[in-house]
């Protein structure tokens, strides 16, 4: 399986709680909900697009317990992720969980780098990471990703969780797609393509 993140971002990086005041407010964030004014028609199919390609999702603990209590609450019928994010396999990379409440779930720990590299080997198409930023990183310092999907939001929230926070691992990336729905919203298709690479600008001749 390729392992792909989605995530919600906002101009100035963060990620955390893009979809209520109530999602995530741990280190007493409180501007939750950032991205909701701007989701519109467009994204929304584009987002049931690429979460129907997923065949598992693979979370971290906040971002489980977060989702455990919100999705089996959501029951209109004409919603297009209702049914998909309560029905796939759920990994959860957890040292302290023994116990998934949304079930399917599997709990990963020990070493989660190794058992993720397991699952992508196993068949499937996608295994799906969504939120869960401090399992990006660790994943992606261990070179597992393979494309990021980020919704970029036109919106500075000024401070929070961000996906790339200083001191993160590093990466090149191959921008694959980008589009811009009415809203105002990015949407973003990088394929991961190795280490960062670096040089010096010494001329437009060097450019090619």
């Amino acid at each position: 399986m390729k392992l792909t993140v989605f995530e919600f971002v906002s101009v100035d990086g963060v990620s955390q709680g893009p979809g209520s005041p109530e999602e995530d407010t741990s280190d007493g964030f409180t501007q939750g909900g950032w991205l909701v004014p701007l989701m519109d028609g467009a994204f929304i199919r584009q987002a049931a697009e690429w979460l129907g390609q997923a065949d598992a999702l693979l979370l971290g603990r906040r971002t489980y317990d977060a989702f455990a209590r919100d999705w089996p609450q959501i029951t209109d019928p004409d919603d297009p992720f209702t049914a998909l994010m309560n029905g796939l396999p759920k990994y959860v990379a957890s040292h302290t969980l023994t116990a998934g409440s949304w079930n399917p779930t599997t709990i990963l720990s020990g070493d989660v780098a190794d058992q993720v590299a397991e699952l992508k080997e196993q068949p499937g198409r996608e295994l799906q990471i969504h939120g869960s930023a401090r399992l990006v990183q660790s994943l992606l310092a261990a070179g597992l990703i393979d494309e990021f999907r980020l919704v970029v939001a036109p919106v500075i929230v000024g401070h929070g969780r961000r996906l790339f926070p200083d001191g993160g691992a590093s990466a090149g990336l191959r921008l694959v797609s980008s589009q811009t729905t009415p809203g105002g919203l990015t949407l973003q298709v990088y394929e991961r393509t190795g280490p960062a690479t670096y040089a010096t600008y010494t001329g437009v001749s060097d450019l090619g």
